[in-house]
């Protein structure tokens, strides 16, 4: 067991050997990577949808419809199955129809 001492001794500033013990504790011996996993190819999808943020004020029985029909869809494995996803899947429709998308 370490020997107690009072708090203001910890108040001191340390040397800086255990600085460096410190800075080891705290951040750790970084592994270097292995060759053959620095040179595995991240897997891409060949068309990449970029999605940006829009916000909105709905209802709030729609929004609870969306929320649980996401959650049961969800729980059954069944595509569309996020709110994300559903909405684009039901905003798509009304924005062919009505000329905004070709």
């Amino acid at each position: 067991m370490p020997e107690r001492r009072p708090l203001v001794e910890g108040l001191k500033t340390p040397p800086e050997s255990s600085r460096s013990l410190e800075e080891q504790f705290v951040y750790g011996a970084r592994p270097k990577a292995p060759a053959e996993v620095s040179d595995l190819r991240v897997h891409r999808p060949a068309a990449i949808i970029n999605r940006v943020p829009f916000t909105t004020r709905v209802r709030a029985d729609l929004a609870e419809a969306v929320k649980r029909a996401s959650l049961q869809r969800q729980l059954e494995r069944i595509e569309p199955n996020t709110v994300q996803d559903i909405l684009e899947s039901a905003l798509e429709p009304w924005l062919r129809a009505n000329g905004y998308l070709s």
